[in-house]
């Protein structure tokens, strides 16, 4: 042989450095010296080189395990046999079924190591737990082989073709994928096996049926063919599985017992249909089920079967002393050719069993055992224990199922339609490696709370599907917020995880009954199959917890497919409006939905934060972003600023869509063509009560490092304005929100030459709020110098408060006590003049507090890392500022810094008054609450009020005249919303639920943005609103800038659906029946009452005016057209409107009552055919007027021309057929009346049909006509009564 060249003994002498380093003495006893292990391996490189293009594979180079563990990152392949074509043709096998697919990449390695199944590692004995590992010097890393024979154990091999898969996770070392056989380095010569006996399956099958003396055993050689695999097991800490052994002529079969662990390896070996020889075998009965089977022992061989090398013996050589005692008449255990299931009872799908192999498009969730198989089918390997990781589970590996269980359709919601299901009867088989560079995912053996589920409910297909999908949405919707150990972690010290206390008071609900434990002995060796996959129902998912993106998608969408305008609007009174009335009612309305307005059930999930952009609390996950508004059931306003970042449940709340339209509609006949709906927006907002909510996680507050910045975690976490992470996961899993900016914070007033010092000490201080005023754009900063403009007006809001002691060194955060400042004397604190009332502005970042904040409360004012004690004394910042001092009459203004944390502490009313606050200081503080029925009465003479009601309606309408222009002008155009901004909102808060005393809240169209809650039906505190009295001597309340609203109780669900969608509640007094009362009643007291009833006798009909208006000018409409000229009116919509006034009395005083439009028809007594009669005539004249003559006309009045319909109408109007006993509902109307009233008490006279009376009649009351109805003679004895018994116990 000539001399080889300079690269090959260059390239010798790196093998044999890598030879003697690596290999050498890895194996047991070490083998052969070093050179000639070298020697070995160079031979054996050469022969499996054979020649191409030398004899070495000069291009290769070795490396070790630790280095392919540490240095390669991503997968990559080796294949030095194979030509470049042969890698080409291979890499691109399957590519029909997964096109596209990133190619594992080739290299130029060369792998050798020692087989091994883990018995030696480090000269250390290790448990052998049935995997395969390739070993050297530098380590050992596990591998998946397709093909396995015994004698390969302990043996140094060259690997030729293999492939390296790392995991996922960064740092964790993946597996080698042998993709052909590897080259035995020094091979071994075949062992010569003599004849063996054996017993076959048929024979020995009968010894498992028969109770046999302990001394009279024996061990036996049993052949067959392997018919059945079961996987690998690990209960109790102990590894094991079964093998089948089927008799070569018949069904008869016999389990196998392998739980040895240097046998455990035969696993790799064992192939489906192939015979095999097991010696050494005894029977035994398993302790769990009483099942016996064959198991091996330590001594016991896997042999291949040879029929020329074995002999088959008879049953009695086996045993030695004696009869078989037969327990049960059947000889042999016979496998079916397919598996029966037992039939149940329960009303459910049967599954079918069969075989199928296919290819790995996808994995779907690892942890949960889910893949999908040729881009169709899901496969199940939950009911499994995958104790290899699911090592070679790859996109583009094939698997071969046997016995899996086939399910159409288990659970509504998944998006596969077949799931094959493996139990622990079935058998699953790697057939052939990926080619794609994919990472492994391995499977978490323990800490997996998808199985902890799986096994502890003892959960179906169906149920468990479901199970998976909402942890799954966990995962997705909040692992940047939590993390991922928090929301799966169980630990007996920290307790459950986010997931298992979401989770388990699911399950406990929807498992009902206690669910069979799982007989896995019984699973695998029972000749009726039982096993969870075997029967199903499928599954209606009982409640989902889809993303807030999600939810706001399907929620508007719900709403959008709901709006009809014909139902937001009663038919009897939008066929008398005009246009800009008609669409100004439909401009503003709202639709709510429950938990159960959806199917299923929608759980309400999200992470508190407090939003310094709206100032509002939001319900947040990765996705999206809802405001909600929170109460609390005692009436007391949500405080707790501690719950900021914490991870809430909710299945009791109100999901309000709120409609903003800009719309046309000529008139109400128009109201189905919704093209001229021109615009819609919508603003969706969650609202509950705090004791429904229930907390799956609380973060974890840190403190941090270092000099104030954003990063402080004593901010509202990362929000829509706060960067560090409070919840304990790291900044860069938390996605990036609005308002975060490096550097945007300062350290106002803190000393900055003792950075070391203020690490995690904090200045506090403890103050009262005595008001708030609502959110608003303000100009409070300065403008800058030289800028002869206005700054831009900023969001903010401003609270008086008052300070209830002197600044407070912490050494920690963690050390500030339970309010120490009130333990001084009172004495104590007048001396220091601690107490001072103080104004603070917010604006920024602080405006997150804004909905923790309200009067009567406790708190402390936090400033984190800082030691300066007069960082709570800043001067005025500007001139406005100083207006403000003079206003508020406060001491002094502090700007709240981006920085500082705000802490509720208690409430005074929960403190006794002289352990708080001095005499002096308690009569100034606070605001009085008045009651309605205070403010109506004609003695009030204040101007700022507050109150609390429930709002009964809400409607849009135009401001007030002397209203139109308090707005802001900056705020006349809202984001959002599409109503005009010269336009407010009524709301009619009634003192009580039921109450007819009812007080008009006018609300401008642009401060609508930050406020939140106002539907009929919840109760609500005004705070500041200004108190007017209109021209009619009417007492109504406006909203300015400095009010505020609290909302005090959500309205009742019940109360919300069946509320009208566009503002009215349904138990308003407009809605129900209003209390029955005398009119004398109310001319003595005619502030107490609002809305009434009363029965009382229709004396005559004053005025009436029938008229066809236009619906856009409100001309006369004549003959189908409007009547106006100049400048005419291109409308050709008409609307019919009718008035009377009408005169009542009950026997205690008169009344005078304006009906309209149908009420007229009610009040003549017309039909409704006869009253569309009476419209269709008097539209081709366009009006009609009618008076009653006498002293009760009014002066200046032109009735119109004598026809057929007025002559009709008059002599109805004077007719004594409506001059009747009506029941009816009404409203105070305080507009003077047009008709002259006498200024003293006449004598009248009365007629009560033949009899005649003569009473004194003072002033009579201007009403509203509510609704008109006739008196039942029966209902009327009844309604007498009950008054004469009310009036009596009035009296009384």
């Amino acid at each position: 042989m000539e001399e080889p060249g300079g690269a090959e003994q260059r390239w010798l002498r790196a093998a044999r450095a890598f030879v003697c380093e690596t290999l050498h003495l890895v194996g047991p006893g070490g083998g052969g010296g070093p050179e000639q292990l070298a020697d070995s391996v160079a031979r054996c490189l050469r022969s499996t080189w054979a020649g191409r293009s030398g004899e070495l594979p000069l291009g290769y180079s070795f490396i070790s395990i630790s280095d392919l563990q540490c240095q390669q990152c991503t997968p990559c392949c080796s294949h030095m046999t194979w030509s470049t074509s042969e890698f080409k043709k291979w890499a691109h096998q399957g590519e029909d079924i997964l096109p596209k697919q990133s190619l594992l990449p080739r290299t130029h390695l060369i792998l050798i190591g020692y087989l091994t199944d883990g018995r030696r590692q480090e000269g250390k004995e290790k448990l052998m737990d049935g995997n395969l590992y390739v070993q050297d010097n530098t380590g050992s890393i596990p591998c998946q082989l397709l093909h396995f024979e015994s004698e390969w154990l302990e043996l140094l091999f060259l690997f030729p073709s293999w492939a390296y898969i790392p995991q996922t996770s960064q740092g964790s070392a993946g597996y080698v994928e042998i993709l052909a056989d590897p080259v035995p380095v020094d091979p071994r010569p075949k062992r010569v096996v003599d004849t063996i006996p054996v017993f076959y399956p048929a024979t020995v099958a009968q010894l498992l049926s028969t109770r046999v003396p302990c001394q009279k055993r024996a061990k036996l050689n049993v052949a067959g063919e392997l018919a059945r695999l079961s996987t690998l097991l690990c209960i109790h800490h102990k590894t094991f599985f079964f093998l089948f052994l089927k008799c070569f002529t018949s069904a008869a079969c016999v389990p196998v017992l392998v739980q040895k662990p240097p046998q455990l390896a035969w696993h790799h070996m064992l192939q489906l249909g192939h015979g095999y020889v097991l010696t050494a075998l005894s029977v035994s009965s398993l302790k769990a089920s009483g099942h016996k089977v064959f198991v091996t022992s330590v001594s016991s061989c896997l042999l291949p079967y040879c029929a020329e090398q074995v002999k088959e013996q008879p049953l009695e050589i086996a045993w030695r002393g004696g009869p078989i005692q037969p327990v049960s008449s059947k000889a042999a255990v016979h496998l079916p050719l397919e598996l029966t299931d037992e039939k149940l009872p329960v009303p459910a799908k049967e599954s079918k069993i069969l075989s199928y192999t296919g290819i790995i498009t996808r994995v779907l969730n690892t942890q949960a055992g889910l893949y999908e198989l040729d881009n169709k089918i899901c496969l199940c390997l939950a009911y499994q224990q995958l104790l290899n990781s699911a090592r070679g589970l790859r996109p583009g590996a094939c698997v071969e199922l046997r016995d899996v269980h086939l399910l159409q359709k288990p659970l509504a919601c998944f998006p596969f339609v077949v799931v094959l299901g493996a139990c622990l009867h079935s058998t699953v088989l790697l057939k052939g490696f990926s080619r794609l560079s994919t990472f492994h995912q391995p499977v978490a053996s323990s800490g997996n709370l998808y199985m902890q589920l799986l096994f502890r409910y003892n959960l179906g297909l169906p149920l468990y599907l479901w199970l998976v999908s909402l942890l799954e949405m966990l995962e997705q919707r909040f692992c940047c917020f939590v993390g991922r150990r928090q929301l799966f972690i169980h630990s007996v010290s920290r307790g459950p995880g986010v997931a298992e206390k979401f989770l388990v008071p699911i399950l406990n609900a929807v498992v009902t009954s206690k669910a069979p434990v799982r007989d896995v002995h019984h699973e695998i060796l029972a000749e009726m199959h039982h096993c969870p996959l075997q029967q199903y129902q499928p599954l209606e998912p009982p409640c989902q917890a889809p993303p807030l993106s999600l939810l706001r998608s399907v929620a508007e969408q719900r709403s959008k497919e709901a709006f009809n305008p014909l139902q937001l609007l009663s038919p009897l009174e939008a066929q008398h409006m005009g246009t800009q009335e008609l669409n100004r009612r439909l401009a503003w309305s709202y639709d709510t939905f429950s938990a159960e307005s959806f199917q299923p059930r929608m759980v309400l999930l999200g992470v508190l934060r407090a939003s310094c952009s709206s100032g509002s609390l939001q319900l947040r996950d990765k996705s999206d972003s809802i405001p909600c508004v929170i109460s609390r059931r005692d009436g007391s306003p949500f405080t707790d600023t501690a719950l900021i970042g914490s991870l809430l449940q909710v299945e009791t709340y109100q999901l309000v869509v709120e409609r903003f339209l800009q719309s046309d509609f000529p008139s109400w006949e128009q109201l189905w063509i919704l093209e001229h709906v021109r615009g819609t927006e919508t603003r969706l907002y969650v609202q509950f009560c705090f004791e429904d909510v229930q907390i799956l996680h609380t973060p974890e507050v840190q403190v941090q490092e270092g000099p104030t910045s954003n990063n402080s975690p004593w901010l509202g976490k990362n929000d829509v304005c706060s960067s560090k992470v409070e919840l304990g996961s790291p900044e860069a899993k938390l996605p990036k929100l609005e308002g975060t900016h490096p550097g945007a914070g300062s350290d106002e007033g803190c000393d900055r030459g003792q950075s070391s010092a203020r690490g995690t000490s904090c200045m506090s201080r403890l103050f009262l709020v005595t008001q708030k005023e609502g959110l608003m754009s303000r100009n409070y900063l300065p403008a800058a110098e030289g800028d002869g403009e206005e700054q831009e007006l900023r969001l903010s809001f401003q609270a008086t408060v008052l300070w209830m002691d002197k600044p407070r060194l912490w050494g920690h955060p963690r050390e500030i006590g339970n309010l120490p400042e009130l333990e001084q004397t009172n004495h104590q604190r007048e001396d220091s003049e601690a107490q001072q009332r103080v104004l603070l502005l917010f604006m920024g970042r602080s405006l997150r507090w804004f909905p923790f904040l309200h009067p009567d409360g406790l708190y402390r004012l936090i400033v984190p890392q800082c030691l300066d004690f007069r960082v709570f004394e800043q001067p005025c910042l500007s001139p406005l500022q100083g207006r403000l001092l003079n206003q508020s009459g406060c001491h002094s203004c502090l700007l709240v810094s981006d920085t500082w944390h705000l802490q509720h502490e208690t409430w005074i009313s929960c403190l006794a008054q002289p352990q708080v606050i001095p005499g002096s200081e308690w009569a100034g503080i606070g605001q009085t609450v008045f009651s309605i029925p205070e403010l109506l009465s004609n003695s009030f003479t204040g101007s700022l009020v507050s109150f609390s009601g429930e709002i009964v309606e809400r409607t849009l309408c135009a401001s007030p005249g002397n209203e139109k222009l308090s707005a802001p002008c900056s705020m006349r155009r809202q984001k959002g919303t599409l109503l005009p901004w010269d336009h407010s909102v009524k709301l009619s808060v009634s003192a009580a639920p039921g109450s007819s005393v009812v007080l008009d809240v006018y609300i401008a169209v642009a401060y609508l943005q930050h406020l939140w809650g106002l539907l009929p039906g919840a109760k609500i505190l005004f705070q500041n609103l200004q108190r007017k009295i209109s021209r009619f001597h009417n007492v109504y309340c406006t909203y300015i800038a400095s009010s505020c609203i609290s909302i005090l109780a959500l309205p009742p669900s019940c109360l919300l659906l069946s509320s009208n969608p566009a503002g009215i509640a349904s138990k308003s007094p407009a809605a129900t029946s209003p209390s029955l009362v005398f009119l004398s009643n109310l001319l003595l007291q005619p502030h107490s009452l609002s809305q009434g009833q009363i029965l009382c006798n229709l004396s005559c009909v004053l005025a009436l005016s029938l008229q066809w208006i236009c619906s856009v000018c409100s001309s006369i409409f004549r003959e189908g057209r409007c009547s106006r000229h100049s400048p005419p009116c291109p409308s050709h919509t008409g609307v019919s409107q009718a008035s009377a006034k009408i005169l009542v009395e009950d026997g205690t005083a008169e009344a005078l009552v304006l009906c309209k439009n149908q009420q007229v028809a009610a009040v003549l007594g017309l039909s409704p055919v006869e009253w569309k009669a009476v419209q269709s005539n008097v539209q081709r004249r366009g009006s009609i007027f009618i008076q009653h003559g006498g002293a009760n006309s009014r002066p200046g009045c032109v009735e119109e021309p004598e026809d057929l319909v007025t002559c009709y109408l008059r002599s109805l109007c004077r007719s004594r057929a409506i001059c009747r006993t009506i029941l009816l509902a009404f409203s105070l109307d305080r507009k003077p009346s047009k008709i002259p009233q006498p200024d003293s008490p006449q004598l009248r006279r009365f007629l009560c049909g033949e009899m005649e009376f003569v009473s004194q009649v003072g002033a009579r009351l201007s009403l509203m006509c509510l609704n008109i109805q006739e008196a039942d003679p029966k209902v009327l004895c009844g309604l007498s009564s009950k008054r004469i018994k009310t009036s009596i116990g009035h009296s009384a």
